[in-house]
């Protein structure tokens, strides 16, 4: 996810390459990160490029997090920098108080939390950011760059595990979804590279559809459903196998 976000910044208006650096523990995924994109500055292990950092990403598994807080908070300055936090389920009261400087107790950080999904791969995630101790203006420019990754939108805190299930859990039930539609396109009569380009480009149209027209989703249903149609019989079969509930239950067991 760190290499998608460094390869997103740099698809943008607000960077250039030679304005990052990525900062890994392992040396292979530095090397892969160099050879494509050879002007972003690599660092392994070594945080002394931090006190010149404006913002500072930390896209690490959230079991790492403390011990990669504790390695570098003295090196930054809390009244300038802005520290934003991908690692899921790692909420502000806990990076504050691993934040927390003792011998600078009147210093206070400016965090942000980013949730994006995999799509920020091509530059389509669907991200969620909340805030604490931020300006209005910080969090328009955090919700600027990664909007320049796909689309971002602020949400509180408590907000997060809900959208997590909708937005990075949810494009793995689409690509199910997707998955389950190649196999009876392959019964029917069709390969499976086949079906899956009718699929997916049928769902980005569907999705194109509801962001222009911002209609309910039933409504463009209702256009398509004609009396004694095919598609109500198809829609009543998903009904009886339990589609609706099986989406909503997986959805509240992902929060």
């Amino acid at each position: 996810m760190g290499s998608a976000i460094a390869r997103g910044l740099l698809k943008g208006t607000f960077f250039q390459a030679n304005d990052i650096t990525v900062i890994d523990i392992q040396q292979k995924p530095l090397e892969k990160l160099k050879s494509l994109l050879p002007d972003i500055h690599t660092e392994l292990c070594n945080y002394d490029s931090l006190p010149q950092a404006d913002i500072i990403i930390l896209a690490v598994k959230p079991w790492m997090i403390e011990d990669v807080i504790v390695d570098i908070k003295f090196k930054l300055d809390y009244n300038r920098q802005i520290i934003a936090s991908i690692a899921a389920g790692i909420d502000f009261e806990l990076m504050s108080k691993a934040f927390n400087k003792p011998i600078d107790n009147q210093s206070i950080p400016v965090l942000f939390r980013v949730i994006p999904n995999t799509a920020i791969a091509v530059g389509q995630s669907m991200t969620l950011i909340a805030s604490k101790n931020a300006t209005k203006a910080q969090s328009d420019l955090i919700l600027g760059i990664f909007n320049e990754m796909g689309k971002a939108v602020m949400i509180e805190e408590n907000q997060i595990a809900a959208g997590t299930a909708l937005t990075s859990c949810g494009i793995a039930y689409l690509f199910r979804y997707v998955r389950a539609a190649m196999e009876a396109g392959v019964e029917m009569g069709f390969y499976p590279q086949q079906a899956q380009d009718l699929i997916v480009n049928t769902m980005k149209g569907a999705a194109e559809l509801l962001i222009q027209t911002g209609e309910h989703p039933e409504v463009e249903i209702d256009k398509v459903t004609t009396p004694g149609g095919i598609t109500i019989k198809g829609l009543n079969e998903l009904e009886k196998q339990g589609f609706t509930n099986a989406v909503i239950q997986a959805l509240r067991v992902s929060r």
